[in-house]
């Protein structure tokens, strides 16, 4: 039989996942399948079982699942473990597995967007501190970055944050944002502030240095007054969408045994569906 594949959430529509893995999937010849479905917290359990069952080969995990679905797998990566929640899952020796691949899809758009960027990094200022915060800075700490400052509007939840992740991560109040800005070399936006249909990111960038790489992970809209404001002031920005892609790539390669590439070929029809939407 041919792999059958899913991103589940609730709601699920506005799920991008279906277009890139059927475009992979018409790209390189493969027979399979990709979809979107709606999965409510109370039918988790059910599907959870259809899927140990073998009714599928694997599949994403999206809002509100990815920690829902923890206890019912066999075994969880350490990138996994180690931010709190997974994203995909796939089946192993008879075992259901669970990763975290947002941390790398994070990272490999960061090094196709920006190479050398881990040179030139002394500082990250990290905004936000919920779970897509935990993943980053997971990252960045794997990737040998020395230092790393959180900014929160709630310090409780950074201090937290900091502590889970086993610290040497320095914390700061919000009202100190626009100096932290003036000592990092990297800004990362975690928060969905400047997402379409949110509030806007308040940070003051009137001390950003030139050069300085601004990632925000929001990808609608493409360019978010974030970035848009950074590439105006002479900063290097990276948006969401490429996190998106990249993310995908380590559980397509589980499900369907070819490893795909990211390409612009890949991003041009999915930056066309975000414009319209």
């Amino acid at each position: 039989m041919s792999p059958r594949c899913f991103v589940i959430g609730h709601p699920i529509a506005h799920s991008r996942s279906p277009m890139i893995h059927r475009t992979w999937l018409r790209q390189y010849g493969l027979a399979g399948s990709y979809d979107a479905i709606d999965v409510a917290p109370t039918e988790l359990p059910a599907f959870m079982a259809r899927l140990r069952e073998g009714d599928y080969a694997g599949g994403n995990v999206t809002l509100p699942h990815k920690e829902a679905v923890m206890p019912f797998v066999d075994e969880i990566t350490p990138a996994g473990l180690a931010v709190g929640a997974v994203n995909t899952l796939w089946h192993e020796g008879g075992r259901l597995i669970a990763d975290n691949t947002d941390v790398t899809g994070f990272l490999s758009h960061l090094d196709a967007s920006v190479p050398g960027w881990l040179d030139r990094t002394g500082m990250a200022l990290v905004l936000g501190a919920g779970g897509a915060a935990k993943g980053i800075c997971h990252g960045l700490m794997q990737r040998g970055v020395r230092r790393i400052t959180i900014v929160n509007r709630s310090r409780q939840r950074a201090e937290e944050l900091a502590a889970a992740l086993g610290g040497g991560i320095l914390i700061r109040d919000w009202i100190e944002a626009a100096a932290s800005v003036a000592d990092a070399d990297l800004i990362v936006n975690t928060t969905a502030l400047g997402m379409h249909g949110k509030p806007p990111l308040d940070l003051d960038l009137s001390r950003l240095k030139p050069g300085t790489i601004v990632d925000d992970i929001v990808y609608v809209p493409l360019e978010t007054p974030l970035l848009a404001e950074a590439r105006r002031r002479g900063g290097v920005p990276v948006d969401g969408l490429g996190m998106l892609l990249h993310q995908a790539v380590p559980g397509f390669a589980r499900w369907f045994g070819v490893t795909p590439e990211v390409t612009a070929e890949l991003r041009a029809p999915i930056e066309a569906d975000i414009l319209k939407a």
